[in-house]
């Protein structure tokens, strides 16, 4: 494996404790019955899913990762996918936890778009790393 992509696997592996928080801290909001995320079924929903989407495209970047210094790529395209595959599971989740980030808020924000961001990041990593490898 290239020193590329071990740095960015090394970058991968240290947001698993980050994910590990998140769910500790989602965890205590339900244990502890907390205000304006027990009771708010919008902000309880996209919390969940901000932490399932990171945990998931984590494990999604770090199984693809090895793919990319096989594939028929410059060393450009190569940054590129990686940092496609680093994007979407810092973005996507971002997107989720940031649309509701008051425990009022009872419909997503603008910041939800980040969602989108991070979908697009990875469809196109995804994209780019299989025609690569084809």
């Amino acid at each position: 494996m290239s020193s590329a992509t071990l740095t960015t696997a090394g970058i991968l592996l240290l947001t698993v404790v980050t994910i590990a928080y998140g769910g500790l801290t989602l965890l205590l909001h339900l244990a502890r019955r907390k205000a304006g995320y027990l009771d708010n079924p919008v902000r309880r929903g996209l919390w969940t899913a901000g932490h399932a989407h990171a945990g998931v495209l984590v494990l999604f970047a770090l199984v693809a990762l090895p793919y990319i210094d096989q594939a028929d790529a410059s060393d450009g395209t190569r940054t590129l996918i990686r940092t496609l595959f680093v994007a979407a599971p810092i973005l996507m989740p971002l997107g989720f936890f940031l649309s509701v980030v008051r425990p009022g808020d009872t419909k997503p924000n603008r910041l939800v778009w980040l969602t989108v961001a991070g979908g697009a990041s990875l469809v196109a990593g995804t994209l780019l790393l299989g025609v690569n490898l084809l």
